[in-house]
């Protein structure tokens, strides 16, 4: 599963969830520290590994 990187725009915490592509679509991410849905996503940069040869 995926894990997504939030910070809280209230309390200045940054957390990471894991959950589901599904679930992130669909659900209302709340801070852990002060439970305040003002909450931004952080990107990252990431990497895949594939068998398959270019």
């Amino acid at each position: 599963m995926p894990s997504y990187d939030y910070a809280c725009n209230k309390c200045r915490k940054k957390f990471t969830l894991v959950m589901t592509v599904s679930e992130h679509d669909r659900k209302k991410v709340r801070c852990p520290k002060c439970s305040s849905v003002r909450v931004e996503q952080q990107y990252r940069s990431f990497f895949a590994v594939t068998s398959k040869k270019s």
